[in-house]
Parts: C-alpha cells; structure tokens; sequence
C-alpha cells in the first residue's frame, strides 16, 4: 500500500469512527471487530435460526401474542407465576416507562448503565457517587441517602456496567432490610448476573415473593445474545406497582420473533448454561491478558466486560479509542461520559472470543505505548 493509499484508507477511517459517535447499534453493518457491546458470542444455537428460516412467513405476516402470554412464557422460563411479571422490548422499555413516568425519586449509584438517568426528568433522579478507586457500594451510606434524599426506587445494577463489580445477595438483602418501611422500592438490575462465578446464588429473583419492596429487572437481549430481539422482564411481587408500570406498555410491545424466541428457550436451557460457561472462561483469560499491560489497572469483573484505568503517561480514553478503532479495526468504549473521577482515563472492555480478546490486549499495549510517546 502506498502512502497516499494508507492515508486515504486512515482518513476514511477517521470519518467511519466519527459517524458512529451518534449510532446505537447497527454496528454488524460496519466491517470492524466490537469490543464496545456485551453480547453472548455463543448463544442462541444454530437450531434456533433454523426453526426461524422455517417459520419465517407465519412470524412476519401475523399478530404476536399480548402481555399476559408473553408473561407466561417468561414465567415458564425462570419458574415465575405470570402475574408477577411484565414483559419489556427490552429492559430498556421498562426503565423508560419506570424513570420516566413512575419514580417521584430515583436513586442510583454512579457510574452505572445510563438509561436510568437518561429516561428520568433532572430533579427526579440522585446519582450516589462510588468512591474511587474501588468503586465498590457502600450499603449503609447509600440506604441513608436514599431515605434523606425521599427516594421511592432504589436502583442498583449488579453486576455493574462499567465496572463489572457484582453487589453480593446478602449485601442487597440487607440494603432491603435498611429500606423497609421508608416507601423505597428496590430495583436489582440483573442484566448481566449470568456471567458472574455463582450468578444463579446471587440472584434476587427467588426473594421477590417475600418482599412487597422488591423488583428484579433483567435484559434478557445481553445474556442470552439476542440484542436484535429485544427482550426484558421485570419481575415483582407487589401488584400496585406492576399495574402503574403495565399502564405504560403497548398493546403488541414484542415482535413474533420475540415471542417465538421466548416458546423456545425452554428446549435450549442447557445450551445457554454452556454458552455462559465459555463466555466467563474467556473473560477470565482477557483479565489475566489485560494485567501483563504495564501501567494498566484492571478491575476484576463478574460481568462479560471489563473496566479498566489507563496509565497516567498515556493519552486519554477517546483518544485510546479512536487510535484502536483507526488503526487496528477494534471498537471500544471509553467512559467519558459517566459520572467519575477522570472518568476520560477509563475504558470498558467487553469481552469476545479468545483469540480476538488476545489481538486486543496487544493492539491496546501498543496503543497506550505510542500514545505516550507523543
């Protein structure tokens, strides 16, 4: 390649990177390697895509089903009775619905998954900052703020994007025990809980029936790899609450396909429980890969990503991530845009295959290498 023709493919490049500062997907479309989305790379089995190729004509030229099937079929999956569920295009709705149209008062530790924020009007939202370096919560500050503060939901996402720091059972039950009696709501974001070490013995799911102040919401587009699909539940004991959050549901709010996806996870149960498996045993070598980078900090994860700080001798975050987008094809997130201390000197880190997690640990290390030096 010549050096006019390097330049060219550099500058178009350059001009790729900017126009996905403003996308929120559609990323397969653009030929790069994403390490800024949190799939499951290796779930849903190919049977799944074959049983749509053969439905294909019924799925797209008929009414789905409505929210109280779609619950049942949900229910059937995580051995949940119907009523206590609400089914989401995505979690993202149901947070909308629950930030936006529901919460007087949203409580919610920082940094964490936007959204929350983002769908709440401004007066009606207290971000609790976590602390650095260890960014871990602080149960007893954090139920004190929420109460001071006259929080009716109490949001905690664990395990935490971009953290990827899971908030333990009997931590969160106590939290519910400090929040009892003051009209706060617990909302346990379990979006990512299937990729931590003993995710199913950390889950709130089976304490819902015993506390009227708990909920439990969960993509089901991230764990189960199906971000196209869009799927989410939120699951809750107390009906008041979930009538206020159906109010705000459409009619038909999931596609056939979703629904279809939902008869037949059932069937693939033990393929997802595999496909988690690797996903955590890939994440685990990508965090023993990350430590040999010097200056690097890398934080444990339970999730499929991984935050890490850069050295303070090299460039910043975007930076960082425009470079490994221009030069080596990878996309990833810096955390600018999050509310911490020199959140630009963070980048999240989401975990893919083995071999394309290694390509990153050392195109990362060259980056923040020649980034130094200028």
């Amino acid at each position: 390649m010549t050096r006019d023709s390097l330049g060219q493919t550099l500058a178009a490049r350059e001009i790729e990177y900017e126009s996905l500062q403003s996308e929120h997907g559609g990323y397969w479309r653009h030929d790069f390697i994403d390490h800024a989305y949190l799939y499951n790379l290796y779930f849903p089995p190919e049977s799944l895509f074959e049983h749509y190729t053969e439905r294909i004509h019924e799925l797209v030229l008929n009414y789905p089903v409505a929210q109280g099937v779609l619950a049942g079929l949900v229910g059937d999956l995580i051995g949940q009775p119907a009523e206590r569920l609400i089914v989401g295009n995505g979690a993202a709705e149901i947070i909308k619905i629950l930030s936006g149209h529901v919460a007087s008062k949203l409580i919610i530790p920082v940094p964490s998954f936007n959204e929350y924020v983002n769908a709440a009007p401004a007066a009606n939202v207290i971000e609790f900052a976590l602390d650095a370096p260890s960014f871990e919560l602080d149960i007893d500050r954090f139920a004190a703020e929420a109460i001071s503060g006259g929080a009716d939901f109490a949001v905690v996402v664990s395990p935490n994007p971009p953290t990827s720091l899971l908030v333990s059972r009997s931590d969160l039950l106590h939290l519910l025990e400090l929040l009892d009696g003051h009209d706060c709501t617990m909302i346990v974001d379990e979006s990512f809980i299937d990729f931590a070490e003993d995710g199913y013995a950390q889950s709130l799911e089976r304490d819902v029936s015993n506390h009227q102040n708990l909920a439990v919401l969960k993509s089901m587009s991230k764990a189960y790899g199906i971000c196209g699909l869009r799927i989410g539940y939120l699951l809750s004991a107390n009906e008041e609450f979930l009538g206020r959050l159906r109010e705000g549901l459409h009619i038909w709010n999931l596609n056939g396909f979703a629904e279809e996806f939902l008869r037949l996870a059932p069937s693939i149960r033990q393929d997802f429980v595999e496909s988690c498996e690797s996903v955590r045993a890939d994440r685990n070598a990508f965090y023993e890969d990350l430590g040999t980078v010097p200056g690097l900090t890398v934080y444990k994860p339970d999730a499929n990503f991984i935050l890490c700080r850069l050295p303070d001798e090299s460039a910043y975050g975007p930076e960082i991530e425009r470079h490994l987008f221009v030069e080596d094809n990878i996309y990833i997130k810096h955390c600018g845009g999050k509310t911490m201390p020199d959140a630009d000197r963070y980048v999240r880190l989401a975990s893919r295959t083995g071999d394309e997690n290694r390509d990153l640990v050392l195109a990362l290390a060259h980056a923040i290498e020649v980034t130094a030096e200028r």
